[in-house]
C-alpha cells in the first residue's frame, strides 16, 4: 500500500437556526460548511471566525488529506459521482463551561470510508470537491485503480453433480429395473425356452 498526501485542507464547521416546522424541536444545528486549500494565515490551532445569535462559524485547519492506493475503488465511486465530494465525519463535542461543539474527526475522498462511518452510526457530510482536488483525484485513479474483471459463470448444464453429502453424482437414462423388453424379460424367455424341469408335473 501507498500513500499520497493531496495537500493539506481546512475544514469550516457552521452552527446555523433552524428553519420551519423543525424549530419547534430545535432552535439551532450544526452543519459542514466547507473544506477548503489549508492557508499560513490559518495556523493550526481550532479558532471561532464569527459568532452571532443566529450563526457560528469554526475552524478546523491542518488537516492532510491522503490517498491510499488499496483504496483506489472507493476513490473511483466518487470520481464517477454526480459531484465528487469531501466527506468529513464528526462528532459534537460537549464541555461543562461551553455550548455543545461539533469537531471534525475524520476527512476523505473514499465512499467506502463513508459508507464505513455512516455504518458505525457517524455524523457523515460531504461538501463538493475542488476542481484542484478532483484532477489530482483524477490522476491517482488511474494510476491505481484496476476494474474488477467479472469472471464469465458457468452454465447450469456444465456444473458438475453431487449426491447430498457432496459427493460427485451420475445419473443414468437407463432403468436400473429394467422393465419389459429389458434384461429381466430377456432372462425370463430364455428359461421358458427350457421347459420344465424334470420331475415336474
Amino acid at each position: 500500500m501507498s500513500v499520497h498526501v493531496v495537500s493539506e485542507m481546512a475544514v469550516l464547521m457552521r452552527r446555523e437556526a433552524v428553519q420551519g416546522a423543525m424549530a419547534r424541536w430545535q432552535s439551532h444545528r450544526w452543519v459542514l460548511a466547507d473544506v477548503v486549500p489549508q492557508e499560513a494565515g490559518f495556523g493550526q490551532a481550532p479558532r471561532c471566525l464569527r459568532q452571532t445569535d443566529d450563526e457560528t462559524l469554526w475552524l478546523y485547519p491542518g488537516w492532510s488529506l491522503e490517498l491510499f492506493s488499496d483504496d483506489a475503488e472507493g476513490y473511483w465511486l466518487n470520481l464517477t459521482s454526480p459531484t465528487p465530494s469531501f466527506f468529513v465525519m464528526w462528532r459534537l463535542q460537549e464541555d461543562a463551561h461551553e455550548e455543545p461543539r461539533a469537531v471534525p474527526q475524520a476527512l476523505s475522498l473514499s465512499y467506502h470510508d463513508a459508507g464505513r462511518w455512516l455504518d458505525a452510526q457517524e455524523t457523515v457530510e460531504n461538501v463538493p470537491a475542488s476542481p484542484e482536488v478532483v484532477a489530482r483525484l483524477q490522476a491517482f485513479t488511474d494510476a491505481f485503480y484496476v476494474p474488477e474483471v467479472k469472471r464469465r459463470q458457468r452454465p447450469q448444464s456444465f456444473q458438475g453433480l453431487t449426491d447430498r453429502f457432496g459427493q460427485p453424482a451420475s445419473v443414468s437414462t437407463v432403468d436400473k429395473r429394467r422393465g419389459l423388453g429389458g434384461k429381466g424379460a430377456e432372462q425370463g424367455a430364455d428359461r421358458s425356452a427350457m421347459g420344465p424341469k424334470e420331475g415336474s408335473a
